[in-house]
């Protein structure tokens, strides 16, 4: 009988590790260079996968992101659902109205003008490294329910450990 309530309980622990990963937060590893400096290749991040079933998407969050590939990327919400979205000069421009990029280190992309607006739940990212980032200049608006998750909290390396802002 000791047995079975130890095999039991262990069955437990299992099952809420699995409906933890699976629905409220997970981790993930960033694969290439596409978010320095705020992230960094081979970082581990956790993401939070409930945060956007109750409070709003906001422009410059960090999100993971799946693609229709079913290829998964860390980027940040750059454009949100009714905008019209253009780059020019380095420089945002929301509504024709420049929005400072206060993460952007290192200014530089290409001119790009979305064409039209970004209809209801569709996000447009792009990595802050935008020389190296295949974001949504390549593969298009995201949909709300391919965003994996935001970005919340930075466990590895170690040194850096922490909430990401």
């Amino acid at each position: 009988m000791h047995i079975l309530k130890e095999f039991l309980s262990y069955i437990i622990i299992i099952v809420l590790v699995i409906i933890i990963r699976a629905f409220i937060i997970t981790p993930a590893q960033v694969i290439g260079s596409s978010m320095e400096p705020a992230l960094n290749e081979n970082e581990i991040i956790l993401l939070n996968k409930i945060n956007y079933k109750i409070n709003d998407i906001k422009r410059f969050d960090i999100v993971v992101v799946r693609t229709n590939n079913k290829k998964d990327f860390v980027k940040r919400i750059v454009g949100l659902p009714g905008e019209k979205i253009e780059y020019k000069d380095n420089k945002l421009y929301v509504n024709d109205v420049v929005v400072e990029e206060p993460n952007i280190i290192r200014e530089y992309t290409s001119d790009y003008i979305l064409d039209g607006i970004i209809p209801n739940n569709k996000y447009f990212v792009m990595g802050d490294n935008r020389i190296n980032s295949i974001d949504s200049r390549s593969f298009g608006l995201v949909d709300k329910n391919n965003i994996v998750g935001n970005a919340a909290f930075l466990i590895y390396p170690f040194e850096r450990l922490g909430k990401i802002e």
